[in-house]
């Protein structure tokens, strides 16, 4: 059983880092990589075992995996194609269809290095493989923890609840997908009243180029529309972005309760990037999720995997280089091989 300890390890200190702080990506690669050694530790055992059956397994897993890559390679595929018949040719709903044409040039390129087996290739596709297998696990821990992060919940009671705007429709009509937020905001303030208390319902959003009124303000009159009391409702109408949403909430917040408690809603795919802007802006609460439609998840994971890409990128950059270099030293043994 020793050969578990790691992945023991590792997911006793995913549970200290959650309890202690459960808005932090580095708790999902935690987790990511405690499963990562479990999974390890269990082919391993597999393959020293000599049995036919622990042979027969770990093949399974390798072409179920194969397969997995086919077929998200094609679901990707069709969910792009919905998308954009649904939604237009905008570049965000191109994203799925990206996705599906880079796991298909991965692919390409590592079948071209086992064929061909020329130093150049052989170079190239260590550098694909590594690079796309690093994206793999980093997207797989995102996905899997943001999952769990939507699920935790709030136990605590809270002065505030914050709803993230996310445009309009029209100009001055609130869209579905805004619509679902405040929903959730709805029932989540209904939760924190019956615990004690009459908790703040702050909409937060300003007016865009191409909007008549600022977000926030139609989402009031939204709230209010569908019998929510509009003395408990606050209005943050300056900020354009996820970060001023949550800055310029903040500072209405410890404006009246400095020891302030809140929830933030925002959808479930914006969830856990919104738990982690919380974090940096100093916000004294958790985030939770309202629905979003099943067609456009893929697309809208995609992007949010995107901007915490982005927002890690100093590491993500120095991480590539290494693979990128390991690309090179795989190219250089191959050339030295052949020379041999």
């Amino acid at each position: 059983m020793l050969v578990y300890a790691p992945a023991a390890l590792l997911f006793l200190v995913f549970c200290v880092r959650v309890v202690r702080e459960r808005r932090k990506f580095s708790n999902a690669v935690v987790l990511g990589l405690a499963i990562l050694c479990a999974l390890a530790a269990w082919i391993a055992q597999l393959v020293r075992s000599g049995s036919a059956s622990g042979q027969a397994v770990a093949w399974a897993l390798l072409v179920l995996g194969a397969l997995s890559i086919l077929v998200l390679t094609c679901f990707l595929f069709l969910n792009g194609l919905q998308v954009v018949r649904k939604e237009g040719r905008s570049p965000t709903n191109l994203l799925s269809l990206v996705a599906a044409l880079c796991m298909l040039t991965v692919v390409g390129l590592l079948v071209t290095a086992v064929v061909v087996r020329t130093p150049v290739w052989v170079g190239v596709g260590a550098t694909a493989s590594g690079l796309a297998a690093y994206l793999a696990f980093l997207f797989l821990c995102f996905v899997f923890y943001a999952f769990l992060y939507g699920r935790l919940r709030v136990r605590r009671k809270a002065d505030y609840v914050v709803v993230l705007g996310s445009g309009l429709v029209g100009g001055s009509t609130v869209p579905p997908l805004l619509a679902s937020r405040l929903k959730r905001a709805q029932a989540v303030h209904a939760r924190l009243a019956e615990r004690g208390g009459s908790p703040v319902l702050i909409t937060s959003g300003g007016q865009g180029p191409d909007e008549d009124v600022p977000e926030s303000h139609a989402m009031a009159d939204h709230l209010i529309a569908h019998g929510f009391p509009a003395d408990l409702i606050e209005r943050e109408d300056r900020s354009t972005t996820t970060e001023e949403n949550l800055r310029f909430s903040k500072a209405i917040m410890e404006r009246t309760t400095p020891d302030y408690r809140c929830v933030v809603v925002t959808n479930n795919y914006h969830a856990f990037r919104a738990a982690l802007t919380a974090r940096r802006t100093g916000i004294r609460g958790q985030v939770v999720g309202a629905p979003t439609a099943a067609y456009f998840w893929p697309i809208a994971t995609i992007r949010e995997f995107a901007a915490i890409l982005v927002a890690y990128k100093r590491t993500n950059v120095a991480i590539g280089l290494l693979l990128v270099l390991a690309g090179v030293l795989a190219w250089w043994a191959r050339q030295q091989n052949i020379s041999g």
